[in-house]
């Protein structure tokens, strides 16, 4: 007699009531076997996409190396050309259509690559090849691995984004996956300033499709961004009477003083429970010790979550700058907007779960964090296609000359990547 045998005569040996609630513990079993068998399936690997991840790391690395050690600042139209013709040369060798677009005003060159499958779902994948660093960086301090991690201008932040992305389409042309409709790849030349040059060609063709993921650099804690502010640059000037710091200080309207006033309490218009925040990055009050300025600017970095909150911070300013410390000074304060927030959506959370789901196959958990910083990614969401960040290679110290990738998350980030990539094309 079987073990399923000698339970069911057991069960009709019972009382009616207790035969019932065998048969309901029997068939709550029965079910839980079956979710966990469903779990276990779940988490299992595609071995091909994993094994050509895993083949990819060497190269993407060397890849890696020879974009760092380009330096591509914002206004390097010299080296943002040189990036952009190595990605365009890999785009080209997986059989990518090419389309390149001015930045205007902005250097260099916008590439959108398409990628034409035999489905239905149209997915588009960003990343910028423009940097923080200045002309001569990459020569200071060029590409070097030490302890695990990658160094060197841009490295994470997001040429780590760039070489993932080319090697994520490399990944699904190596296992034959071409179920997607169409995949596009655009490629930014000034994201570092405001994408000013290509935020309406990124709302344009954002537009053509159906979901989007950028390619941001993943987060020092393994993360994926779900939520990013929106920045602006608060633009003050003031205007003085320039007189001998000496002779008659008393016949000057000093303008530098007048700046600091305001600098002071213009910076009270941030609002940590709304998450808007205003620094004052940028004095200049530029002449010789002796005269009296006539003329001194100054710059904040503006951050907020919701978009009502630029026209908030704009309106409190240009009202608390009447409020002047030195009489017969002239200030005039306005707001500059840049990229607008993305704010955690349903359609953002749904992609969280395919990623988390993805990467616990190979044994990884995401974390899921909200971001101060502004990206390409707030223009997709702000033309209603569902969007997340941070499919980038891992790393830290972003914007700052220890700026690092770690090298351990090449595979498992190229992993997670194209099974998106997959994913997300069968999913109608």
């Amino acid at each position: 007699m079987t073990t399923r045998t000698r339970f069911i005569a057991s069960t009709f040996s019972l009382p009616r009531h207790s035969r019932r609630w065998a048969r309901t513990a029997c068939h709550g079993a029965v079910l839980a076997c079956a979710l966990l068998a469903g779990n276990a399936m779940a988490q299992k690997p595609h071995q091909g996409a994993l094994d050509a991840a895993t083949q990819s790391k060497d190269e993407a690395l060397k890849l890696l190396e020879r974009m760092v050690n380009i330096d591509s600042g914002s206004a390097s139209t010299e080296g943002l050309d040189k990036v952009r013709e190595m990605a365009v040369d890999e785009l080209r060798k997986l059989g990518a259509r090419i389309e390149t677009f001015p930045a205007d005003p902005h250097p260099g060159t916008n590439v959108v690559a398409t990628l034409t499958g035999q489905g239905k779902k149209k997915i588009l994948i960003l990343a910028h090849m423009d940097t923080v660093f200045k002309e001569g960086t990459a020569a200071a301090k060029p590409f070097y691995i030490k302890d695990g991690r990658a160094y060197g201008p841009g490295v994470m932040d997001d040429k780590g984004g760039v070489v993932a992305g080319l090697y994520a389409l490399k990944i699904l042309q190596q296992i034959g996956f071409k179920d997607y409709g169409q995949i596009t790849f655009l490629l930014d030349t000034n994201e570092e300033v405001g994408s000013v040059g290509t935020s309406a060609l990124i709302e344009r063709i954002a537009k053509q499709h159906d979901v989007a993921l950028n390619l941001e650099p993943g987060r020092p804690a393994d993360g994926l961004v779900v939520e990013r502010k929106g920045s602006a640059t608060a633009l003050l000037e003031v205007k003085g009477v320039a007189a001998h710091a000496g002779v008659a200080p008393e016949a000057g309207r000093n303008a530098a003083m007048e700046l600091a006033h305001q600098v002071l309490q213009l910076s009270k218009t941030g609002d940590a429970a709304k998450k808007t925040t205003v620094n004052f990055t940028v004095l200049t009050a530029n002449g010789p010790t002796n005269v009296i300025p006539a003329a001194a600017s100054a710059k904040a970095d503006v951050r907020v979550a919701t978009p009502e909150e630029f026209d908030r911070v704009e309106k409190d300013m240009v009202r608390i700058a009447q409020n002047k410390l030195i009489p017969e000074t002239e200030v005039r304060v306005r707001l500059s907007r840049g990229l607008p927030p993305m704010p955690r959506l349903p359609s953002s959370d749904k992609l969280v779960k395919m990623a988390e789901g993805i990467y616990a196959e190979i044994g990884k958990k995401l974390t899921i964090e909200s971001s101060g910083g502004a990206a390409d990614a707030s223009l997709v969401a702000g033309v209603g296609i569902p969007v997340l960040d941070g499919f980038g290679i891992v790393g830290g110290g972003i914007h700052t000359p220890e700026e690092y990738a770690e090298v351990e998350s090449v595979v498992p980030r190229l992993y997670l990547l194209s099974r998106m990539l997959m994913d997300l094309s069968a999913n109608n």
